[in-house]
């Protein structure tokens, strides 16, 4: 599939909407880091586009002491493809997460 040509004003509205979502990403995954954020709060907000897309595993990085190596045995306990999406996890992958980590 080729990609689409895009003007240089789409591209301009394209790089700038990217741009956007990292700095939300990264400010969700700063305030979960401070305690100022619960995994909860986050999986109740999964309809916000910026957090729906959001890899999970990323997300679970994010918690106050979880690394990768923690996050991957999580998410293989679970049952979660690590390139799964918050917006792909089914009611028994939220629950069991919050159940985990809750």
């Amino acid at each position: 599939m080729a990609l689409p040509k895009l003007t240089a004003e789409e591209k301009k509205k394209a790089l700038k909407k990217a741009q956007d979502m990292r700095s939300k990403r990264a400010d969700i995954r700063r305030r979960l880091k401070g305690g100022k954020l619960t995994l909860a709060e986050v999986l109740r907000r999964d309809n916000d586009e910026v957090i729906a897309r959001m890899r999970v595993a990323y997300l679970l990085e994010s918690l106050p002491k979880i690394g990768k190596v923690t996050t991957r045995k999580i998410m293989e306990e679970i049952g979660i493809d690590e390139s799964r999406r918050v917006q792909g996890l089914g009611q028994r992958q939220r629950g069991a997460l919050l159940a985990k980590l809750g």
